[in-house]
Order: structure tokens, then sequence, then C-alpha cells
């Protein structure tokens, strides 16, 4: 047997174009006489994750249609499996069907439903019951959905009625580290039941999420048989044969494993491409500093949508060093971008001017600061507007967790590439962009992080070291550790207990920040969900 793992970029909501794809790949399947099998991700005909479409009245009768055409247009002599809603006696199921002979053959529903990090399956859907095995040409194939392999039941119950080989259908986002995961489950469910099993994940980018493919498969012995390449839409196959040893997968693909800052620039390409091409933006704009975020920013950039399609406007004011100017026109050179310069200068003494009246008899302070950041905000947004572009904005993780960033100044915008990476992730991101070819100029690289919103302003002005702020972020926010705990790991107990009361007090601003490419196991937004209005306190 012929197995095709179809590691297709969904669209949620695009039932007719998702259908589309399946056929595609179908076609794409059927190359010669061998019995094939094509497997296709969770939730194939609507995408994933659907979330409250799921609760539209008119969705399943566009399924029943989908799954018509489907059973129409497909092969008759393949196996398909593909995934969709199923409502059955008044309840929904995230269920597979297996296509075949111009029907559907058999059905599944999926067993464990996720309820934690960016998954809420248990607001939409309710748990099936039973195992599902299909024989396929003489070999009895089990069906299990994403959840259902991460548990030991569902692949057992399978394993009881009869299953030789057992399939999973995925919609698997991308984390650093998350490939190691996936293989060490598949091997432990593989040695387990004594049988091969095969993982077909699907890939692209959807809001915040951004799904990696890497779809593969275990041989009995949890081995790696077969890996399918990431980042990558289509379809690759193996050989399913039977042997003394019983059911092997003999034949594969190995592709390369991506290190994992390569794979993390790979996720914020894809992100940002799908989130622009889905959403049908002609291309982008995006304020370029002179500094590292949007360097790499204007690189992510580039590399998604070609040169033709980014625009970066440096926006210099007073305090902007020369140095930013000279370091920004550089890399808009080297990357073949449009480029323009316009100062805020004369938009700031405007508003000042405006506002001398509620500002006489105060002095200075951070809303001066604030005022420049709003100031490029508003021409960014009005560039948009007019030329229809989207706004990127050029914010990490650091900087959103503690509140270093303003509201309407440099929030503004549709999509933060970097919103989930550390800062010195995105030092590590602009040293590996240039082992691409050289596009960010070093001394932006070596350089001091400042806002340049004041006279010989930096960061560490007012926020410990990067190297000790990201370790804090990482444990307060995504490891869900105390104050005290990351005090006893050798932190000064005053940056902890300065940066955890950022993180905390903060929330208000990311509740209004753009969305962007999660990488971590908690980023800000669906993932973390802190109320804004809260007692402050240490654990």
């Amino acid at each position: 047997m012929k197995v095709v793992m179809g590691q297709l970029n969904t669209f949620v909501g695009d039932i007719k174009g998702n259908t589309a794809k399946v056929l595609q790949a179908a076609r794409d399947a059927d190359t010669d006489d061998r019995v094939t099998l094509l497997v296709c991700p969770e939730l194939t005909l609507t995408g994933y994750p659907p979330e409250d479409l799921l609760m539209r009245d008119s969705l399943q009768s566009q399924i029943e249609d989908a799954l018509g055409v489907l059973a129409r247009d497909l092969p008759p002599h393949l196996y398909v499996v593909v995934g969709y809603p199923r409502r059955r006696d008044g309840k929904l199921l995230n269920a597979a069907g297996v296509l075949h002979g111009g029907q559907v053959i058999a059905e599944y529903a999926k067993q464990c439903l996720p309820n934690y990090q960016v998954f809420d399956e248990k607001r939409y859907f309710s748990e099936g019951t039973e195992p599902c095995v299909v024989d396929m040409a003489g070999v009895k194939v089990g069906i299990t959905i994403c959840e259902d392999i991460w548990h030991k039941e569902p692949a057992a119950g399978a394993k009881q009625i009869g299953a030789e080989v057992l399939i999973n259908l995925n919609a698997s986002p991308f984390h650093r580290g998350k490939h190691k995961e996936r293989w060490q489950v598949l091997a432990d469910r593989a040695t387990e039941q004594k049988m091969p099993i095969i993982y077909v994940n699907q890939v692209g980018g959807q809001d915040e999420l951004v799904f990696d493919g890497g779809s593969f498969a275990v041989n009995e012995d949890g081995e790696l048989a077969t890996v399918a390449p990431d980042f990558t839409e289509g379809c690759f196959e193996m050989a399913l044969e039977r042997t003394v040893r019983g059911l092997q997968i003999e034949q594969g693909i190995a592709a390369a494993a991506l290190s994992d800052v390569a794979a993390v620039w790979q996720a914020l390409v894809l992100g940002v491409r799908d989130y622009v091409e889905k959403n049908g933006f002609p291309g982008v704009v995006l304020g370029l500093s002179g500094g590292i975020d949007s360097a790499v920013t204007l690189a992510v950039a580039v590399d998604a949508l070609g040169a033709e399609r980014v625009h970066a406007v440096m926006m210099p004011f007073k305090y902007t060093a020369d140095m930013s100017i000279e370091d920004a026109g550089e890399q808009a050179a080297a990357m073949g971008v449009e480029y323009d310069i316009i100062s805020i200068e004369p938009i700031y003494e405007a508003f000042m001017a405006g506002l001398s009246a509620q500002f006489e008899g105060l002095s200075a302070d951070t809303t001066e600061e604030n005022l420049q950041a709003r100031c490029r905000g508003v021409l960014l947004m009005s560039i948009s507007n007019k030329k229809h572009r989207l706004v990127l904005t050029t914010g990490n993780k650091s900087e959103l967790a503690v509140g270093y960033s303003t509201l309407y100044g440099d929030m503004a915008g549709g999509f933060d590439a970097l919103k989930d990476c550390p800062k010195m992730l995105v030092y590590a991101l602009a040293q590996y962009r240039n082992t691409l070819g050289y596009c960010i100029p070093q001394r932006v690289i070596d350089r001091p992080p400042s806002a340049e919103l004041a006279p010989d302003q930096t960061d560490q002005d007012n926020l410990p070291p990067y190297e000790k702020l990201d370790e804090i972020i990482e444990r307060y926010v995504e490891d869900d550790q105390s104050p005290e705990q990351i005090v006893a790991a050798g932190f000064s107990e005053n940056d902890v207990e300065r940066v955890v009361r950022l993180i905390d007090l903060n929330e208000y601003k990311r509740r209004q920040a753009p969305v962007g490419v999660r990488i971590t196991t908690r980023g800000f937004g669906r993932d973390r969900r802190y109320p804004i209005s809260w007692a402050w306190r240490k654990s």
C-alpha cells in the first residue's frame, strides 16, 4: 500500500477552497496502480481552528455539499481520509471520514478534546466514544485525531478491534521544541501497541498560529521511518509493506531537521505571508528605525512577500542618531524595498502647540516621549489607509511583557511578527538571517538597543539586562513560576518584583496589541488569558 501524507495549507471557512485542495492532493497522489491511502489534516474542510464559525447553522449543509463533491470527484479506487465537523444526535463532533468508491465508508469522532494553551475544543465539540478501524484492501487501518495520540486509550482501543497501522490527523501548531515532543509521543504509542503510526499535520498560518507540517511516521519500534519537510505544503508518500516482521513502513522521505532558530525564522516568514495573503492585503508598511527589532521585521517581511510588496519608512526626530538613519538606509537598499524618510518634528511641534495650554506649568515626562511614538503611528496608519498596506508593528515579547511600548504609537498596526520573540532571540534571528545573505548591518546588531525618545537613552536605563529580563519573563509567563521560585533560582529580588509587577500591570496594553506569530509554549493572547482588573500579588 502507498500512503500519502497530504500536508495541506487550509484556510479557515473556505470550505470550497479546502475541498479543491483535497481533490488536487488526490490527483497528485494517484500516480500508479498501487492501493493508495491519502491522509489529510484535522478538520480539513473547515480549516483549523474554525472557532465560533462552528456555531453557524449553515455550516453543516456546506460540509454535506463538500462531502458530496468529494464522493463524486475523487478517484473511486483511492482511500481518502479527511477531517470535518459532524453533527450527530444533537452533538457536534470533530470527525474524520473515509471516502472510497464514491461514498463515505466510515466515520470516526475524536475522543480526546484538548482544552489547554491555545485549544478550547470543549467549547464546541462532544467527545467521541468508539474506535474506528477500516479494512483498506486487506490492511486494517485505525483512525485517530490529534490529541487522541497523546493519550493511551484511543490507540489501544483501535488495536483491540484489529488495527494493524494507525493514522493520526493533526492540526498541531508550532512552538519551539514541538518536534521532539511529537516524535517521543508517537514512539511511545507505537511501542506500546506494536504497530506503525502515521502522523499527518497541516501547514500554514492562521492568525497568530503557525502550523509547521513536519508530518512523519514511525514503525512499531518507535523509530522514525519518514519525515516530511517543515513549513512546506505538499503530498509526501511512503510504502507500507507486509513483511515477516508484520506491517512496516519501508520507503519514505527523510527531510533534514531545522535548527531551533531556523525553525523560528520559517515560522515567522510563513505566519506573515499567510496573514497578509489570507486577508487580501497587497503588501505591508513598517517603520524602520535603525534598531534591531525593525531590522529583523523588515527581513522577515521581504522573505515572506518579496521586496516589491514592502514599504519601509524612517521617521527621524531630533533624538534620532545619525547612525540609525544610515543603518536604516543601508538595510533598505540591501533588501531593495521602497524606502522613505519622513521627519516627525513638524508633526510633533504642531501637537505640542495644540497642547500647550493643557501642559502649561507641568514638567516634561514620558508624555512627550509617547507623543513621538504616536506621531509615527499616525504616519504609518495614514499610509496604510491610503495604499491599503498592512502596518507591521515591531515590538518583541520582552517589551510587550513589561509595557515598554506605546499604545497608539509603536503598537499601532495590524500584525506583529516578533510578538512572541524574546529580545535575545531577536538578536539570534538577525545573526541567522545574515547567514542566508547579508542584509542587517552589523552595527544594528552590536549597538545597545534604544527607543531614541530622549537624549542618550538606552533600553537598559529602565530595564534589567535583556539576558536576565528574558529569563525572568520565561519563568513567570511560560513556566508559571512564582516570584519566590524565580528569586530562589538566583535572580535579584528587586529585579524579579519589578518585572513581575510590570507584567501584571500591562495586561491592558497587551489586550490592545495586534496579533502576531506564536512561537513559544505560552504566548500573549489566546494562550495566556489574565484579567485586566485584578489585585496585584506576588504569587
